[in-house]
């Protein structure tokens, strides 16, 4: 079995520079543990293929890998112009209607009604990822007339943006409901939830489904963060979706905001991703900026779960440059006694049951006895390892499930080695395997002592209630 040696996960969005069973498997042998179908595009023979190669190599590794379906969601475009693009200047006037006609200089469709409900006179849209901005001087329930503030090229289709506004959508359109039947269909471990607004989106989602695939939340808009809690409460994981969060909200509230999500998800258990423009320059150059490399090492100091790459490696030039990059960042940080000090630090004992009792003994115990370089839990759903990863006990957890579906969405959690085995009945059966389990992934040798936690009697699930050191 080839192991995880980061605690920080990698998830790699799949594409046409990352679709190929030969870039996949360099994909995953340079560190990505979850990869990314991004139902915005591809075909579904394409998801397919991509979902059959990813499969493969869990055979050919003997590994547990995620795969994450994501959801297009309810994204808001102009319609398109009779040469294809305007420049829109400083000053000028310019239209948005619903005729549904070929724009141009003076105007353009804005095929979404919900857009002219919610609009007010001097509100600001953003369009071309804020790009450009037009400010609304007047409007019908079918037209706007708005004052360029600032200008630049505008072409087909390009989004836009309301910030501040909650508009009366919901975050599952048509398309999404179709691409989830597909994504159910081909076995998603994660779905995607885009642009989510409130708790209602995720409950919606929730009736829709038909697997036991796991919900991500992707943080994207204002009004999201109004129900942060609720939303985090509802969801198995969150994604910072920093792309149109940075859009809707100033700059310079995007990593504040990021801190608030991280914390909010730290405190709960729930494990927190951060998206996008991460080694963005690495899409056309083989190196990151610093300014890149400090993000993703900033990210990794607040002990996030797992950290994406998105067009590195979807329509990159260096895929795989970018995934070892990442790794070797992650890697670097992860020697650092500063951050293992900062994720003990940042423990907060909140249960006062016997399963956080023994949880946070386990860690206790990792920590303390020299030569324990992993902590072994025995986990039906997966609860009991989300628990012990919640606490980051500065070892890998080595989790062992007899459940494909658990073993795959423990991918994603920070410090987790997933690990299928067979129903255990004894005692004697649970020590065998740990002892097994820890000594065939390469993360501790013969003689090492191993911290197991499990549940008597055998194969209750959330019965936690046993912790005890044997040696390998």
């Amino acid at each position: 079995m080839l192991i995880q040696d980061s605690f920080c996960k990698i998830i790699a969005t799949t594409g046409p520079a990352s679709q190929s069973p030969q870039m996949l498997e360099k994909l995953f042998l340079a560190g990505a543990s979850v990869f990314r179908l991004n139902f915005s595009h591809g075909t579904e023979e394409e998801m397919t293929a991509r979902v059959a190669a990813i499969r493969a190599l869990e055979k050919k590794y003997d590994v547990s890998l995620g795969i994450l379906c994501d959801l297009q969601g309810p994204k808001l475009r102009v319609g398109t112009f009779k040469n294809g693009s305007v420049t829109l200047k400083e000053g000028q006037k310019f239209t948005l209607d619903m005729t549904g006609q070929a724009g141009d200089e003076t105007r353009v469709t804005l095929p979404h009604p919900e857009i002219f409900k919610a609009m007010q006179t001097g509100l600001e849209l953003l369009l071309n990822d804020g790009l450009i901005r037009l400010r609304i001087d007047e409007h019908t329930d079918k037209e706007a007339h708005t004052t360029v503030i600032a200008g630049g090229e505008l072409s087909n289709h390009k989004g836009v943006n309301v910030p501040g506004v909650k508009l009366p959508i919901s975050a599952l359109t048509a398309k999404d409901k179709e691409d989830l039947k597909l994504a159910e269909k081909l076995g998603a471990d994660f779905i995607g939830l885009s642009f989510v607004q409130q708790p209602e989106d995720l409950l919606e989602l929730r009736k829709l489904m038909t697997s036991h695939a796991q919900i991500i939340a992707k943080i994207e808009k204002p009004s999201a963060i109004e129900h942060l809690q609720e939303i985090v409460a509802l969801s198995d994981a969150v994604m910072v979706a920093r792309g149109d969060l940075g859009v809707e909200v100033s700059t310079e509230m995007v990593p504040v905001l990021q801190r608030r999500i991280v914390d909010q998800c730290r405190s709960t258990g729930k494990p927190v991703i951060i998206a996008t423009q991460m080694l963005e320059s690495m899409i056309s150059h083989i190196t990151p900026t610093r300014a890149e490399t400090s993000d993703v090492a900033t990210a990794v100091y607040d002990g996030v779960d797992a950290v994406m790459l998105s067009g590195e490696t979807a329509a990159g030039k260096y895929p795989e440059q970018a995934v070892k990059t990442m790794h070797n960042i992650i890697r670097t940080v992860e020697k650092d006694e500063r951050y293992r000090h900062n994720l003990v630090r940042r423990d907060k004992i909140t249960g006062e049951n016997t399963e956080t009792a023994i949880t946070v003994a386990a860690g206790v115990a990792a920590r303390t006895v020299q030569s324990a370089n992993v902590i072994v839990n025995f986990t039906d759903s997966g609860r009991t390892t989300l628990r012990t990863a919640k606490y980051r006990p500065g070892v890998h957890i080595l989790s062992l499930t007899p459940k494909i579906a658990t073993a795959r969405q423990m991918s994603l959690v920070w410090g987790v080695i997933s690990v299928m085995v067979s129903d255990l009945q004894t005692f004697e059966d649970i020590a065998s395997k740990a002892g097994q389990a820890a000594l065939k992934s390469g993360l501790v040798q013969k003689g090492q002592q191993i911290v197991v936690t499990a549940g008597v009697p055998f194969g209750r699930s959330g019965q936690t209630n046993l912790l005890y050191i044997i040696e390998a």
